[in-house]
C-alpha cells in the first residue's frame, strides 16, 4: 500500500476519534459511513491489532488505538507543516540560508534583518558572509546576493540595484605618502588589492577623455571588500571601493576621496541569485527578494 494512502487511513481514523462516530467522519470526509467502517477495518487487519471497541451507543478506543491515534496526529500535523513549508504562496516559515558578499552584507542586509525577522516571524535566518562565489546547490543555501557580471549559469537573478566606485585613503595615509593628482600618480603609492580570483585587477579611469587603466600593486592583498574598507581606514593604502562603503567614511572623515575628475562613471550591479524558476519559488525565499526590492538603495 503506497504511502499516501497510509496518511489518508491515518486522516479517516482521526476524524472517526475527534468527531467520535463513523457517520459525522463520513460527513466531514465526504464517504459513506459503510466506506469509513470498511477502511478502519482494513486498517485494523493490516497493523494486527483492534484500535476501536464498537458498540450500538459509542465508540471506544483501545489502548493501542489510543497510541496509534496520538502517533498518528503527530504525523499528520508534520506533514502538513512539510507541505506549507513547501508552499509559494503560504505564511513564509522555516530556514533561510543567504550567501552574500562582505560589503554588501555588513553594510545594507545586516541593518535590516531586524526588521525583515519583525515581518516574518516563522523564519529562521542564516547568513554567511563571504565574497566567494558559491555552488548554491552544493552548499544548500537559498539566494545568493553578488556584485559584478554574472557569469553564464542556470541561477535566476533578480537585480537588486547598481553602485558606482570611488578610490580613497586616509588623511593619515595622504599626510605621509602625499596626495595622488592624477591617476599615474599612484603608481607611486601601495594599493590595496583583492585577493580571490574573479576579481578585476585592473582600476579603470578616464584620462582626456580616453580609458586609462591601472594595474595596482602594493604590498596587501585582501580576501573581501569590507576588509579593503577597514584597512583603508587604518592608513595601511589606497583603496578602490564601492560608493555605498566609501559614503559613511568620506562624511565622517576618516576616508577621501581622490581622483574624482578622472571617475570613469562605471556602476557596478547587485543582484540576488538563486536557484529557479521563479514562479516556484518557497514563500520564504519569495519573501526576502521582495524585502530587499524594497528596502535596498543603493548609490
Amino acid at each position: 500500500m503506497s504511502e499516501i494512502n497510509r496518511f489518508g487511513e491515518m486522516s479517516v481514523f482521526v476524524r472517526v476519534v475527534e468527531l467520535g462516530g463513523f457517520s459525522a467522519a463520513a460527513r466531514a470526509c465526504r464517504m459513506t459511513p459503510s466506506a469509513v467502517s470498511k477502511l478502519v477495518s482494513r486498517l485494523e487487519t493490516r497493523l494486527g491489532a483492534r484500535l476501536i471497541n464498537r458498540t450500538t451507543r459509542r465508540l471506544q478506543l483501545t489502548a493501542e488505538g489510543t497510541d496509534f491515534f496520538e502517533r498518528s496526529v503527530r504525523l499528520l500535523a508534520d506533514l502538513d507543516e512539510a507541505e506549507r513549508s513547501m508552499s509559494t504562496t503560504g505564511t513564509p516559515s522555516g530556514p533561510l540560508r543567504v550567501s552574500v558578499n562582505v560589503p554588501f552584507g555588513t553594510q545594507i542586509l545586516l541593518p535590516i534583518v531586524p526588521d525583515f525577522l519583525a515581518c516574518h516571524p516563522g523564519i529562521t535566518l542564516e547568513i554567511v558572509l563571504t565574497d566567494a562565489v558559491i555552488d548554491l546547490v552544493e552548499a544548500r543555501t537559498d539566494l545568493a546576493i553578488r556584485a559584478g557580471p554574472l557569469k553564464s549559469s542556470g541561477l535566476i537573478a533578480r537585480k537588486l540595484g547598481e553602485t558606482g566606485k570611488i578610490v580613497v585613503a586616509a588623511p593619515t595615509y595622504l599626510e605621509r605618502q602625499g596626495i595622488p593628482k592624477i591617476p599615474a600618480d599612484l603608481a607611486g603609492h601601495n594599493l590595496i588589492r583583492l585577493g580571490y580570483s574573479r576579481a578585476v585587477e585592473a582600476w579603470p579611469f578616464r584620462v582626456d577623455g580616453q580609458p586609462w587603466m591601472l594595474t595596482p600593486t602594493g604590498n596587501t592583498r585582501i580576501s573581501d571588500g569590507e576588509a579593503m574598507r577597514q584597512l583603508a581606514v587604518a592608513g595601511v593604502g589606497v583603496a578602490r571601493l564601492a560608493t555605498f562603503q566609501a559614503e559613511a567614511d568620506i562624511a565622517a572623515g576618516r576616508l577621501v576621496a581622490l581622483l574624482e575628475a578622472f571617475n570613469p562613471g562605471d556602476r557596478e550591479e547587485i543582484h540576488a541569485v538563486f536557484v529557479g524558476p521563479g514562479g516556484h519559488l518557497p514563500a520564504r525565499v519569495r519573501a526576502l527578494l521582495d524585502f530587499l526590492h524594497d528596502r535596498v538603495v543603493l548609490r
